[in-house]
């Protein structure tokens, strides 16, 4: 008799802790009988999966370790003056950039109003003393290179033309009153510059085959030919040409302002990366320049040379920007993209390409370190600026290229950033010297041969 009250008290308990109204609603998706037989077949370990899971579902959002491509925290060693300044960059290309970068990117156009935008930070021509400049180190100047890179390569590209080819070009090569002239409005961006150097049919040759052509007739340089690729072209204020000198068969180097007669831009359009840099083709057509627009400091490509060793340098800060901006998109894309019920950040593959990604921008990261200290104290040579070019360019790919992979499908969507990363990579691998002959001028200083043609 009490087995019959104890099962009475206990569908009665059981009777008043059921939701007749959820049961209603369970009976409309799954047969309740099946169901009922199915559980009834349990054994005791299957039942408590069956709980835990169930319990999961629950469960308070794991806390994630911070996302941050500055893995061995090299920028601990800054100091703080330089650190503030780094996060102050950092905040501007997050609030002013980042949000509108797709879109400017997928027009092939340039927000111009984030010039002004940009002057008030105060880092342009950044190493260079005097004019307005503030003097700041060659390492502070990577560290701004590769935060650009980090959210947008075209941008970066832009400031670099800007602060480093443009200015670089009058700082080192231009006469006190030439620098006076341009320097400080540059520096404020209310000038815009550009470098033209390469042409329609020299690239790598240009040390010793330039065919663009200047011809001095009194004070007067009579400029004729073209220039390709050349960034921010289409706007520039002040426009920097090498052209070889009929009479010496020398480079030199003339400033040209924007409407000066005999000077044309055509944008070049079409481009797969990049896309945000306006890049022109310039053509000189008998293109009068005054003397005294001619930089008093250049009488041959090795002057040239000395711009492009100074930011090449950069370049190579860059292109760990862009690495590091793909591996942190891909990890914070990995951690939220579920599979068969999981972060997909929790499968292993996906782990090991984190991991390999990882471990090449924090090489990246300590080889343009010590590149920059080498350049502050004074001891960069081409070589040095090559090799890390040639490697940071190389890994980057290997880099993005792992990002998009991870993200699969999603990874060709603009919206995950890293389909940008991955087009604008190939641009920074090619640009500034090639892989080739950046490799041939590490060659020649360990071999003492040149391979050179």
């Amino acid at each position: 008799m009490s087995d019959i009250f104890s099962k009475i008290k206990n569908g009665y308990k059981l009777f008043k802790n059921i939701d007749f109204a959820q049961l209603e609603a369970i009976s409309k998706k799954v047969d309740l009988q099946e169901m009922m037989n199915a559980f009834s077949h349990l054994d005791e370990g299957q039942l408590q999966g069956l709980k835990k899971m169930m319990k999961g579902t629950a469960k308070k959002q794991k806390d994630l370790p911070i996302i941050n491509g500055d893995f061995y925290d090299l920028s601990s060693s800054l100091s703080d003056e330089d650190r503030i300044l780094q996060l102050k960059v950092r905040g501007f290309l997050e609030k002013e950039i980042k949000p509108i970068v797709n879109d400017y990117w997928l027009k092939a156009e340039f927000p111009y109003e984030i010039i002004p935008k940009m002057a008030e930070l105060n880092i342009c021509g950044l190493t260079y003393e005097g004019y307005g400049c503030p003097n700041r180190s060659f390492l502070m100047e990577g560290i701004i290179a590769a935060e650009m890179g980090r959210v947008d390569a075209s941008i970066a590209t832009f400031f670099g033309v800007q602060s480093g080819l443009a200015m670089g070009s009058i700082y080192i090569c231009g006469s006190d009153e030439q620098k006076e002239k341009w320097l400080p409005k540059m520096q404020k961006m209310e000038l815009i510059g550009s470098f033209g150097l390469t042409e329609p049919e020299v690239g790598s040759a240009a040390a010793g085959g330039l065919t663009t052509t200047a011809k001095r007739n009194g004070n007067t340089w009579i400029l004729n030919g073209q220039k390709k690729w050349i960034g921010n072209a289409t706007f520039a204020d002040v426009n920097i040409v090498w052209a070889r000198d009929l009479e010496d068969n020398q480079v030199k180097g003339f400033v040209i302002e924007k409407g000066n007669p005999g000077f044309s831009v055509e944008k070049i359009k079409d481009k797969m990366a990049l896309r945000i840099v306006q890049n022109g083709l310039i053509t000189l057509t008998n293109c009068e320049v005054k003397e005294e627009n001619r930089l008093q400091n250049c009488n041959s490509f090795k002057d040239v040379a000395k711009v492009l060793q100074m930011t090449r340098a950069g370049v190579a800060w860059m292109a760990v920007g862009v690495a590091r901006g793909a591996y942190e998109s891909a990890l914070k894309y990995t951690r939220t993209r579920k599979q068969f019920s999981k972060p997909i950040a929790s499968f292993q593959l996906i782990q090991n390409h984190l991991v390999e990604m990882l471990s090449n921008v924090t090489a990246m990261q300590t080889m343009v370190f010590q590149l920059s200290k080498l350049q502050d104290q004074g001891k960069l040579t081409d070589e040095h600026a090559s090799l890390a070019k040639v490697f940071c360019t190389l890994r980057t790919r290997d880099v993005v290229s792992k990002a998009r992979e991870v993200m699969g499908g999603n990874g060709i969507l603009l919206e995950y950033d890293v389909a940008r990363f991955v087009a604008d990579a190939e641009a920074i691998y090619s640009y500034e010297g090639t892989k080739e002959i950046n490799s041939l001028i590490v060659g020649r200083a360990i071999t003492g041969f040149s391979a050179f043609v």
